[in-house]
């Protein structure tokens, strides 16, 4: 960090000072911590990134050269110029515009192409039509939720611009201070000692931070959501919201806080924002369905993306005037991450892992292990105790696809609940392939729920999934979420349609806990059926109707229709917690030896009572660190 004293004015003066004709820049603004200068010279505007590449390495942050939007080419006239330039051969799709930060986004099937050699098509663009280009590769499947997020936020530029300009100056002005002493605290609003209401309250003389704000789907009043009324949390203070990832329990309740007057940051990687948005849209529906008043609405969501600030994962990114973040590959599903904090001076470096996956899976790469510094590690300890001891991921996969043949041999249905994100989509892999290599018999994959929306957008962020599966998707032709036997269920008719059918086949919908959604009326029709498997792979919460049936209850009363049902469960119940996202006993503790460097204190959080304290117990014999496993609304002080 540069010295507190350092006024923002002064860093907008020190960058003038290094351009050379300082008359040509018509305007200033910040994008949080982005620096952007407008010129209204068309020439200076083409001819200067040399100049700006040594701006960024005199100060150190990122500077960017834009026209004033004052020269742009109109809309209408610069949208067919753009079509003209662009090759053929890249398959165009549509080209949006954000005209208050003279940006244009330009969403191609080949981006290769678009762009040219070494970026000479989009020089063309920026000559010709005086916009900046900015190349995305567009989904090989259709997703409504991205095409939205994508029209609320160019409808909104204006009020966009201004609220990125807003929290760059909460960032830059803040060094006008003057040191402080310095401390940081964390209290745990949620998510100690449980799975679910995943919530951090991070605190230092400068900052104020949420890490998640997540609700218990598996509990009900308020014992779901965070301790938001806790007295040392007060919204109005509240700098900035960090999302690990976008399962409900880490960011269900974040569109609650813009109900409640929240305009600050929301900062995630892209695939969070969008499967977030598509989470909590999800979660209104369900509560509507079962005539419950939801605690917030779509214009609620829609306050909220207006508000997230997307980072990839290595981008650096002062936040505060104290802190800088640095969001790392997590493994759990995609866009999952690690959030790394610098805070202060150099006071100290912490990293919360939100949920991890430590081993290559056929989705994704493993978690990332190395850091600059690291003095305190926040962990998930889902799968932390003794017992979890997980199959090897090759054992779980031929398990899964055994269990599956078995059922589609008998001519049942394999009915796999799940939470739509992460694990839905690797069960296609495993499903698709093992019927390609002729291990499992040809028959439909249906995907009901949001599963379909959020395989959409694996597709569209490519670059955020391992390896192979990118690479796959790069190659449309070998794209396996484009396989034929890979099946949409569109509507309640399309579902019982599926449901009647007398062929064999796999359901794949959402909710992974069986507490709503699609995947409950499946389990309803399906359950009497001792052709039929339900076949769980994901966690499964204390108390919710899927773990009832893990524990062996075969007379179930459902109470999700007008009167009481008593469902007899005939089916096959077959549980493979191995095929999991979360990271087992053994690879947890992996994980935390092979770290560079090394933390001085863990703090073990996201689990059930007994394996938070039992990992806890286990990481400070094995490292001879500090461990601690807080419980709800404890503090910690880490400095």
């Amino acid at each position: 960090f540069r010295p507190f004293c350092t006024p923002m004015t002064a860093i907008i003066d020190e960058i003038m000072k290094l351009v050379p004709d300082a008359s040509k820049i018509s305007d200033t603004s910040f994008e949080a911590a982005n620096i952007i200068l407008y010129t209204k010279d068309p020439h200076f505007f083409l001819n200067n990134q040399s100049m700006i590449r040594s701006i960024v390495d005199n100060i150190k942050k990122r500077v960017e050269l834009r026209p004033d939007p004052a020269i742009t080419m109109d809309i209408e006239k610069a949208e067919k110029k753009i079509r003209e330039i662009i090759p053929k051969e890249a398959e165009i799709g549509n080209v949006l515009f954000d005209p208050q930060r003279s940006r244009v986004v330009i969403e191609v099937d080949k981006p290769g192409i678009a762009i040219g050699k070494e970026g000479e098509v989009l020089r063309e663009v920026r000559k010709q039509c005086l916009w900046v280009p900015v190349v995305r590769r567009m989904p090989p499947l259709r997703s409504k939720i991205i095409e939205n997020i994508r029209a609320v936020l160019y409808q909104h530029s204006d009020e966009r611009r201004k609220f990125l300009d807003k929290v760059g100056h909460r960032i830059y002005d803040g060094w006008m201070r003057g040191k402080k002493e310095e401390w940081v605290r964390l209290t745990y609003l949620g998510g100690a000692r449980q799975v679910g209401r995943s919530c951090l309250f991070l605190q230092t003389p400068e900052t104020r931070l949420l890490l998640d704000c997540g609700v218990n789907v598996a509990a009900s009043g308020q014992d779901a959501y965070p301790y938001l009324d806790a007295p040392e949390f007060k919204l109005e203070d509240l700098d900035a919201v960090i999302l690990s990832h976008a399962h409900l329990d880490h960011s269900g309740v974040v569109p609650f806080l813009f109900r409640m007057g929240y305009r600050g940051p929301v900062y995630c990687t892209a695939p969070t924002r969008d499967i977030t948005a598509l989470l909590a849209l999800d979660f209104i529906s369900v509560a509507f369905k079962q005539a419950k008043s939801g605690i917030f609405d779509v214009n609620d969501v829609k306050e909220m993306v207006k508000h997230t600030i997307c980072l990839d994962y290595g981008e650096v990114s002062d936040i505060t005037p104290d802190m800088r973040i640095t969001f790392y590959n997590a493994g759990h599903i995609i866009g999952s991450a690690l959030t790394h904090l610098h805070v202060g001076n150099g006071l100290t470096n912490l990293c919360y892992s939100g949920d991890l996956k430590c081993i290559r899976t056929r989705l994704l790469d493993p978690a990332e292990t190395r850091f600059p510094r690291l003095e305190t590690l926040m962990i998930e300890s889902t799968y932390g105790g003794k017992e979890n001891v997980l199959k090897s991921r090759r054992e779980a996969e031929e398990s899964v696809i055994q269990v599956t043949k078995e059922t589609i041999e008998a001519g049942g249905k394999v009915l796999i609940p799940v939470l739509g994100v992460g694990r839905a989509q690797e069960l296609i892999l495993i499903m698709n392939e093992a019927m390609n290599l002729g291990q499992i018999p040809h028959c439909p994959i249906y995907a009901q729920g949001m599963v379909w929306d959020v395989t959409a957008i694996h597709t569209a962020y490519p670059d955020f999934l391992g390896r192979d599966v990118r690479k796959a998707i790069f190659h449309q032709a070998d794209n396996p979420f484009l396989s034929k036997n890979l099946r949409r269920v569109g509507s309640k008719k399309e579902q019982d349609e599926v449901i009647k059918q007398d062929s064999p086949c796999i359901i794949i919908a959402t909710s992974g806990m069986l507490t709503g959604g699609p995947s409950v009326e499946y389990f309803r029709q399906l359950c009497d059926n001792p052709k039929n498997t339900l076949l769980f792979v994901s966690y499964v919460g204390e108390g919710t109707l899927g773990r009832r049936i893990q524990e062996g209850e075969r007379k179930i009363i459902l109470t999700d229709n007008e009167r009481p049902e008593e469902l007899n469960v005939k089916m096959r119940i077959h549980i493979e917690s191995s095929l999991s996202g979360h990271a087992g006993r053994s690879e947890l503790m992996r994980y935390v030896h092979s770290l560079i460097p090394r933390p001085k204190k863990i703090i073990v959080n996201h689990g059930e009572a007994s394996r938070c304290l039992d990992l806890a117990s286990s990481l400070h014999k094995q490292n001879r660190v500090e461990t601690l496993a807080p419980k709800n609304l404890e503090t910690i002080r880490i400095r």
